[in-house]
C-alpha cells in the first residue's frame, strides 16, 4: 500500500512535500480586490446566499492594501518561526480570474516576485476562466508552480441554482477538464450539507468527482452566517434546516472519502468562520482539533479512500518535484 494511504487518506501536506521536498511550503492567503460575476450584476446580485467573504479573510488580507503589502505581513508572521520557509501566494477572495487580463496577470506577477514565493493558489469560478488567461496560467506552469481551484460547491443543478450560485455543473465539469488539459493542476472546493441534498446524494458527489481530473478537494460542512440570505432564511425559518453533529458529519467524511479516486489529494474537511459570525452549526472547535477526531475515527473503522470507488485512474500527472 501507498505510504501516503496508511493513515486513511492522501493528505495535502504530503502532496506538498513531495512537490517541494527541500522546504517547507505554506499558503499566504491575499484579497487582491477582484470583484464576482454573481455580485457585480453580470450574473446576479448578492452573491451565492451562504457566502460572506468576511469570514474567511485574515485580518491582514484587505483589499485596500497590495499584494505586496499583505504578503509582507503574511510571511512575517511564519518566518520568525521557519525562517527557511518558502511560500504560495493564494488569491482566495472572491473571483480571482474575473477582470481586466492584464490586471489579473499584474497581481499574479506582482506576488511572484515578492522573495520566497515559489508559486500561485488561484480560487475562482468554474464559468470565470477565459481561453487566452489559461493559456497565460499553462505558460507560467513552465516556471513556477500554479494550482487552480474551483468552487464547484455541488454536483447537483437544483441545489446550484437554490443558493444562487450562477452556474451549472456541467460548467464546473468543462472547466476542470480544460485546465487539466493544460497541464495544471486542479482543485475543487465542496460543501457538504448543504440544504435539500440527501446522504445519498452527497455521497453521489464522490462518484461524480472522481470522474473528473482534479487533483486536490477541499470539503467543508454547511455553515449558516450571519448577513447572508441563507442567514436570514434559518432565522425566519430555522426548521427548514437539518444539521450534522461533529460525529454525524465525521462519519459522512469517511464514507465519502471510501468513494473517492484514491489520488485525489484531500486538503481539509472542515471550514471554521469566526464564532461571531457563526448562526449553525456552533461545534466550539477549532480545524486542527477536527481533523485529529478525523483521524482518530479513520483508525477505528480502519478506513481507506477509494475503498468503493471503481474507475480509471487519472490520467493527469502531478506537477514535477520544485
Amino acid at each position: 500500500m501507498n505510504d501516503a494511504l496508511l493513515q486513511g487518506y492522501r493528505e495535502f501536506g504530503d502532496y506538498l512535500h513531495r512537490l517541494f521536498p527541500h522546504y517547507k511550503v505554506q499558503k499566504i492567503t491575499l484579497n487582491a480586490g477582484f470583484t464576482c460575476p454573481n455580485r457585480d450584476g453580470l450574473k446576479g446580485r448578492g452573491g451565492c446566499t451562504y457566502c460572506n467573504n468576511q469570514t474567511f479573510s485574515p485580518a491582514y488580507a484587505l483589499s485596500d492594501r497590495s499584494v505586496t503589502e499583505q504578503l509582507h505581513e503574511g510571511i512575517a508572521f511564519f518566518s520568525r518561526k521557519y525562517p527557511q520557509m518558502k511560500y504560495l501566494a493564494y488569491f482566495q477572495a472572491y473571483t480571482n480570474t474575473y477582470g481586466e487580463q492584464e490586471e489579473i496577470i499584474r497581481k499574479y506577477e506582482e506576488a511572484l516576485a515578492f522573495p520566497g514565493v515559489v508559486g500561485l493558489v488561484i480560487g475562482t469560478r468554474p464559468d470565470c476562466m477565459p481561453e487566452a488567461l489559461l493559456s497565460y496560467l499553462k505558460e507560467l506552469s513552465g516556471s513556477t508552480f500554479v494550482l487552480v481551484e474551483y468552487g464547484v460547491e455541488s454536483t447537483l443543478n437544483s441545489t446550484l441554482e437554490r443558493v444562487n450560485r450562477g452556474h451549472l455543473w456541467e460548467e464546473s465539469v468543462e472547466a476542470i477538464v480544460r485546465t487539466a488539459d493544460a497541464g495544471l493542476p486542479v482543485g475543487a472546493h465542496l460543501i457538504l450539507g448543504l440544504p435539500w441534498e440527501s446522504r445519498d446524494e452527497i455521497l453521489g458527489h464522490a462518484d461524480k468527482l472522481s470522474a473528473l481530473p482534479i487533483t486536490t478537494l477541499k470539503l467543508h460542512q454547511l455553515q449558516i452566517i450571519r448577513g447572508t440570505a441563507m442567514g436570514r432564511d434559518y432565522l425566519a425559518d430555522p426548521s427548514a434546516f437539518q444539521f450534522y453533529t461533529e460525529t454525524e458529519y465525521i462519519d459522512l467524511c469517511l464514507d465519502f472519502i471510501e468513494r473517492l479516486r484514491p489520488d485525489i489529494v484531500l486538503e481539509r474537511f472542515v471550514s471554521q468562520s469566526p464564532a461571531e459570525w457563526i448562526l449553525m452549526p456552533r461545534w466550539g472547535m477549532k480545524n486542527h482539533e477536527f481533523t485529529h477526531l478525523v483521524r482518530r475515527r479513520i483508525q477505528e473503522r480502519d478506513i481507506r479512500q477509494g475503498r468503493y470507488w471503481q474507475g480509471c485512474m487519472n490520467s493527469h500527472p502531478l506537477p514535477k518535484s520544485i
